[in-house]
């Protein structure tokens, strides 16, 4: 018990002294968050402070582990497995460094193969969710799919916590609650290794706090959040599979269910809004409890409050029977779904007519690709000006134009204008309904340029409006009126009588 404290209070002290030595190499170097749109903080802020947990919790952890008696205690196959997580975390930590570090900072997929491919040394030791024993009589064996199952697992929470560092002391305080449960439990388990580990962890992030709590001296920064979410994932996942009951991955995602509510629904938004899932925002859980009028402080405290209360809830599990379990994981999964939805971060209806939104625009878009390709047959065939007039014109009633009218002049220098009418059912769209382009078309013969005026249905929709000019555009791009003299040249060879191409 003692050796279980010293690691405690090492790793605390040891953060202690060396965060301040960051913040001042931080501040030389100038790698430092400037304030922005998506910032809380109005000044600038040195945001490399996982620096300084990183090689608390590493020192600390080694020493207890690799020289002292708890060697044998924990025994070599758990020592040769934490070797790799602590490699791997290592690898996490130096891939944020780079991130924080570089001005621009690291492409989002970057960092994302560097999480899957640090996540598969992890998988490849056999830290991996192989089966889940949910009760007495119920198990299940996962097989070959315990490695995606895992690297959804790690990965995902890899990112929970990088996302959730979005206040001062956010992510530190929900980390530290998350370590201490998983050190619970691995001591109940008497998984030796995975609590000297997330003690180790526990003190770093203790330590750091001093500094990061709101107002921040400091950021932990890609690398900080990185190696804390890797780490703890991976941790609590080497401990769930020495024993595979439910409650081993229960726990964790208990302990973190704020930060993964909040990203997967963030991530559920950004898809349905068609945009990239890794893009930022200012929607997530602890941006919508600042639009109800909290400061950053309340709002920090008041998650701790949760991350708490959904912990203490999930460490009754380790004492209750085994059919209790998956019953008070539910209700917790159920009043973290609750408490989302009265702040606002979450609307059933609003994600329900997102989800139906969604699927019309790609409806409509398919229909749209449908009639451009119909409509490119049309001009593939045209041989002669008046052939690509009509398939102009069979485009415009594919792509719901309202009207197209083309100035020409004539060879004796008259003008005229050709025009196409919709003529289909249906009320005057009226102005407001229509859009109007010009489209530049190179007359062949004098080379200065026609133009194309075209009035389309907006139908409720700009962006539908625009991809249909796009496509119209492309096509008078891809077959262009000059071309039809080479094609008139070619085609004498197959007895075609050309028109002219104005008379």
């Amino acid at each position: 018990m003692n050796i279980y404290l010293y690691v405690y209070l090492g790793s605390l002290l040891l953060t202690l002294m060396m965060t301040p030595a960051v913040i001042w190499i931080a501040r030389r170097l100038d790698i430092v968050d400037i304030p922005g749109v998506r910032h809380m903080h109005t000044h600038p802020v040195s945001h490399i402070g996982g620096v300084s947990f990183f090689l608390s919790t590493i020192i600390l952890s080694t020493a207890a582990l690799w020289f002292s008696n708890f060697a044998g205690i924990a025994g070599e196959p758990a020592l040769r497995q934490l070797r790799i997580l602590l490699l791997s975390a290592g690898f996490m930590f130096i891939t944020g460094l780079i991130d924080d570090v570089k001005t621009n900072g690291l492409r989002a997929r970057i960092k994302f193969i560097a999480q899957i491919a640090a996540a598969v040394m992890v998988c490849a030791v056999g830290i991996r969710i192989k089966s889940v024993v949910v009760t007495d009589s119920v198990a299940l064996n996962f097989g070959w799919f315990s490695w995606p199952l895992t690297l959804l697992w790690i990965v995902g929470v890899t990112n929970a916590v990088n996302l959730s560092d979005g206040l001062d002391g956010l992510a530190g305080g929900i980390c530290a609650i998350a370590c201490g449960v998983v050190a619970v439990f691995a001591a109940s388990t008497g998984n030796v290794a995975v609590v000297v580990l997330m003690l180790a962890l526990l003190g770093s992030v203790t330590g750091f706090l001093y500094f990061n709590f709101n107002p921040a001296k400091i950021f932990m920064g890609d690398c900080g959040s990185m190696f804390l979410g890797f780490t703890i994932a991976s941790s609590s996942v080497l401990c769930f599979s020495k024993s595979s009951a439910l409650v081993g991955l229960a726990l964790p995602i208990a302990a973190l269910g704020v930060p993964i509510f909040d990203t997967f629904f963030s991530m559920l938004r950004r898809f349905l809004e068609r945009r990239s899932i890794f893009s930022a925002d200012r929607s997530h859980f602890h941006h919508k409890l600042i639009d109800l009028g909290l400061t950053q402080r309340q709002v920090v405290i008041a998650i701790y409050g949760v991350t708490l209360l959904t912990s203490g809830l999930g460490m009754l599990m380790i004492v209750t029977p085994g059919i209790h379990v998956p019953i008070i994981f539910f209700c917790i999964l159920i009043l973290l779904l609750l408490i989302f939805h009265v702040v606002g971060s979450v609307r059933l209806e609003q994600i329900k007519a997102a989800m139906q939104k969604r699927y019309m625009i790609i409806h409509r878009e398919h229909e749209e690709r449908k009639n451009f390709e119909e409509a490119a047959l049309y001009f593939r065939r045209a041989a002669t000006f008046d052939q690509w007039w009509q398939a102009v014109s069979t485009a415009a009633g594919k792509m719901e134009f309202w009207t197209v009218d083309l100035p020409l002049v004539n060879r004796d220098g008259t003008s005229r204008a050709l025009n196409w009418r919709y003529n289909g059912s249906g009320p005057d769209p009226g102005p407001e309904g229509l859009i109007q382009v010009h489209v530049p078309v190179r007359d062949r013969r004098s080379g200065s340029s026609l133009y194309l005026r075209i009035e389309l249905y907006k139908n409720g929709s700009l962006e539908s409006a625009g991809r249909r000019v796009a496509l119209f555009t492309r096509l008078i791009d891809e077959h262009d009126i000059n071309n039809l003299r080479i094609e008139r040249q070619d085609s004498k060879h197959f007895g075609v009588d050309r028109a002219p191409l104005y008379s």
